[in-house]
């Protein structure tokens, strides 16, 4: 049987409203890399002035590490949605998927090395490798092995780091800050020619993935099934019978994790507490709350004009996160308007949201004569092998 895209009716339209909330909140806390060296400074220190300092801490707490497991999450649900079409179709899913996932690590490369080396697209497809194999396990199994992949060795760590700690009342990491990498990022970005650009990139990607690629198996792959498991047990699209128990995790969840995201504040930026019990644990926590909230409000009907906007940008998530790179990196870099490393905490951020903000109105027309984004578009041809019908069809 021949393998065929879902058709635009058969979306589930609060998944593409998740993706486009998840794609905003990642914006903002990509926007720190993209208009400064971030990745080597120590941002508990680095910002001095009050309302660079407020800034920081709200996008610390309630954006950074909270959006891109929701994004992690959705591309689990997907995958799912994709091999239970072809259980319903008698299709064969791996050598779909295998193929679909080699494309998406093509298109991550070249993401990396010629527009922003904070790729996570190659990672993505390195993960949905696995899931071809992981996907199969049921859905009770699924769910406990994500928290199993996820919370062992986080726990180890964190045993380790806290022993060691006891024993030496300090870590090295402690406000570690790389002084030679942030100067060489400013001389590559904000002042090189498109070649030193490129070579730094270069050199970012090849020790940001590899680092990444290890440790993504122990924490995006298990957000990845997660959200697969929910996939599995409908969560989404029995939303509505599930108002109670989503008012519960929000309740829950969100409380929890705005805790565990303020321990850095609370209790000294230690590197555990950071990497750690913010991170790991408090971000993931915090989305859950975030996703309740999120799919509560998509139930309140007067609010749906909000919504549908959110939900054409995720219908165009690949092409967006793309865009949002092209913008960005034309506004900072030397190349464009050679912003990098001149504009304050909160500039960015509202750059961050202005842009975003004109990616709203693109889907929009876009969707009104298209029915998917122009990247989406070729994902799917060469991903099925065959031409399908991109322009939206006259009602």
């Amino acid at each position: 049987m021949k393998l065929t895209p879902t058709p635009l009716t058969e979306r589930v339209e609060a998944l593409d409203y998740l993706r486009g909330i998840a794609l905003l909140g990642i914006l903002i806390a990509n926007m720190l890399h993209f208009h400064s060296p971030y990745a080597y400074m120590d941002p508990y220190s680095w910002f001095t002035v009050p309302h660079e300092q407020s800034m920081f801490h709200f996008i610390d707490v309630f954006i950074e590490a909270s959006f891109y497991p929701l994004f992690a999450m959705l591309f689990g649900y997907g995958v799912n949605m994709q091999y239970e079409k072809s259980l319903k179709n008698n299709t064969q899913f791996a050598p779909f998927m295998a193929r679909r996932m080699g494309i998406l690590l093509i298109f991550g490369v070249l993401h990396a090395v010629l527009i922003w080396s904070g790729d996570i697209l190659f990672t993505y497809a390195l993960m949905g490798f696995i899931m071809i194999a992981v996907i199969r396990i049921p859905k009770k199994w699924l769910l406990a092995l994500s928290f199993v992949i996820y919370f062992v060795p986080t726990l180890l760590l964190y045993s380790i780091l806290a022993l060691t700690r006891s024993a030496t009342s300090s870590n090295m990491l402690d406000g570690f800050e790389d002084v030679q990498q942030i100067e060489r990022a400013i001389a590559a970005y904000a002042n090189g020619a498109f070649g030193d650009i490129f070579a730094f990139r270069l050199n970012e990607f090849f020790t940001f993935e590899i680092i990444g690629s290890i440790t993504a198996v122990f924490i995006i792959l298990p957000l990845i099934m997660f959200g697969a498991a929910l996939s599995k047990f409908k969560i989404i699209e029995r939303m509505y019978a599930l108002k109670g128990k989503l008012l519960f995790a929000m309740l829950v969840f969100i409380p929890i994790g705005v805790v565990l995201k303020n321990i850095p504040s609370w209790d000294d930026p230690k590197f555990e507490n950071i990497l750690l019990v913010q991170s790991i644990f408090g971000g993931p926590i915090l989305t859950l709350g975030y996703g309740a909230l999120f799919l509560l409000l998509f139930q309140i009907p007067f609010l749906k004009n909000i919504t549908q906007p959110f939900a054409n940008v995720g219908r165009m998530a690949f092409t967006t996160y793309i865009m949002q790179s092209v913008f960005a990196t034309m506004i900072f870099y030397s190349y464009g308007v050679g912003l990098y490393g001149k504009v304050d905490i909160v500039t960015g951020t509202w750059l961050a949201i202005g842009i975003f903000a004109i990616q709203l109105i693109v889907a929009q027309v876009w969707l009104t004569k298209f029915r998917m984004g122009p990247l989406e578009a070729v994902w799917r041809k060469w991903s099925y092998g065959k031409n399908f019908v991109v322009k939206e069809e006259k009602k």
